[in-house]
């Protein structure tokens, strides 16, 4: 018997967490694992460990597979990472860092970088093979007029894959910089200004002030 200790990070992001079934499996260089039940509920920021019992030992762990099931209402799931520790205490992690939506499996290769000749293993070439596909059809370009940039080939950003969109956190974050920015201008005299500036020291002045609170912003 092989037991091999798992902990499960989820993101400190706002609805980061969790009601549905998540369960995972090992897969390593001598075989995989059962599918083991990690939680059916998860809070953002927050760790879930579990041990995972194996007939034997299934050598180095080279992928996870992320299974989750939908019980009654979609919520969806950010995952941080995992990581796993073999009986023989060595610590594999798995950066995820991606939203599974709805009922999916997603597999997590091992955190080490390597190169397409380093992957010996079949079911490695077919991750590869496959996480390509996916990029392929995600990224897909069009013309959106004659000598203009290519753009995505998509109607509405909607259509995209939650990991592609930009983030709701980010949007929120930029949408009030962005009304700080207006209320700084309007009490600097910028936006409402009807007449000429009298000198570029006046410019200086008004700008000097917005980029001090633009700095103190960002820090």
């Amino acid at each position: 018997m092989a037991v091999y200790k798992v902990t499960v990070a989820t993101g400190d992001m706002v609805e980061a967490g969790t009601n549905n079934s998540i369960s995972i499996t090992l897969v390593g260089t001598n075989g995989e694992s059962r599918q083991t039940t990690v939680s059916f509920l998860f809070l953002p920021g927050k760790e879930r460990s579990l041990s995972v019992r194996c007939g034997q030992d299934l050598g180095p762990i080279v992928l996870i597979r992320l299974h989750k099931w939908r019980l009654f209402l979609e919520d969806a799931w950010f995952c941080k990472e995992v990581r796993v520790t073999a009986p023989n205490g060595t610590l594999y992690r798995f950066p995820c860092y991606q939203w599974l939506e709805g009922v999916t499996t997603v597999e997590v290769r091992e955190g080490s970088g390597k190169k397409l000749v380093d992957d010996k293993l079949q079911i490695l070439k077919e991750h590869r093979r496959q996480e390509l596909a996916a990029r392929q059809e995600a990224y897909r370009w069009k013309n959106f007029a004659q000598g203009w940039p290519r753009c995505l080939n998509v109607d509405s950003i909607f259509e995209l894959d939650s990991n592609i969109q930009f983030s709701r956190i980010r949007a929120t974050n930029f949408t009030g910089f962005l009304i700080f920015q207006g209320a700084s201008h309007f009490l600097s005299g910028f936006l409402l200004r009807r007449t000429s500036w009298n000198s570029l020291d006046e410019m200086r002045t008004i700008f000097s002030r917005t980029q001090g609170r633009d700095i103190g912003g960002c820090l």
